[in-house]
């Protein structure tokens, strides 16, 4: 006979749960972003909290008091945070893309609103942040993430999170690293060609001075900047491939960093 018994310690370590995945779905782009409504980003944290209760290994949390008990709903929302932000910020690798892009080509003035992270971002920044949200759904990345979310409960078990400054601030640092060097990856043709095109402008200028080559570079340089995103549209499975290898290796890094003992 199956026993269907909900004792109050139960509902304690259920909505332990369910803090770490809310603060999880909250924050982490697709999942939840300020385009999916609230009641969807709570209805789907309470499915998915159902489905894992019983699923994932728990302890019973050892306080005595409401304030111990705080403290662990803390942590655990740290800890569906920080593997939550760790895919938003690889995501902002691409608009931080574009942003280089549309400066090289002209477009860095015409801002428009990302309604994902509430920001004014350039127009190729939000081109490539949708595209490689496709390619998110595509890959079946979005599978990966949520299986990360769930290992979490076994590498960092509720109220285990210990914040471990020098493996957070290393992590932070190489990923740093690797943000400019992606970004500037996937803008590179842009970048390449525009600066070449600047110096047949510069030459240009110089051997007919009457020309007026600010009017005629706008133009120009916007023309092949367009022209190089066209011919180049096929590289972006390349570009998504590296921001889907910075985001796991990311999210290692922040569990890593949250684990006790060495």
């Amino acid at each position: 006979m199956l026993d269907y018994s909900f004792s109050y310690g139960d509902l304690e370590i259920f909505l332990l749960i369910l803090v770490r995945v809310a603060s999880f779905i909250f924050i982490c782009p697709f999942f939840g972003g300020n385009q999916t409504p609230n009641m969807v980003k709570i209805g789907f944290s309470l499915f998915l909290s159902i489905i894992l209760y019983g699923a994932v290994p728990i302890v019973a949390p050892d306080y005595n008091t409401i304030v111990g008990y705080t403290v662990i709903v803390l942590k655990e929302v740290m800890v569906g945070f920080l593997i939550g932000y760790s895919v938003q910020i690889c995501e902002m690798i691409s608009a931080f893309a574009g942003t280089v892009a549309d400066m090289q080509i002209g477009l860095s003035m015409v801002n428009i609103f990302d309604p994902n992270t509430n920001e004014q971002v350039t127009i190729t920044g939000s081109l490539y942040s949708q595209i490689i949200t496709m390619m998110l759904i595509l890959t079946g990345m979005y599978q990966y993430i949520i299986k990360a979310l769930v290992d979490t409960f076994t590498l960092i078990p509720v109220n285990g999170a210990v914040i471990n400054t020098d493996r957070m601030f290393a992590a932070i640092l190489e990923f740093m690293r690797d943000y400019i060097v992606i970004g500037f990856r996937i803008c590179l043709p842009v970048f390449v060609i525009t600066f070449i095109t600047n110096i047949i402008l510069g030459i240009l200028a110089k051997v007919s001075p009457q020309m007026n080559m600010f009017a005629v570079g706008i133009q120009i340089k916007i023309i092949i900047g367009l022209l190089i995103m066209f011919v180049t549209v096929t590289m972006l499975n390349d570009a998504s491939n590296f921001i889907f290898l910075k985001m796991k290796e990311l999210m290692e890094q922040f569990v890593y960093s949250m684990q006790s003992g060495g």
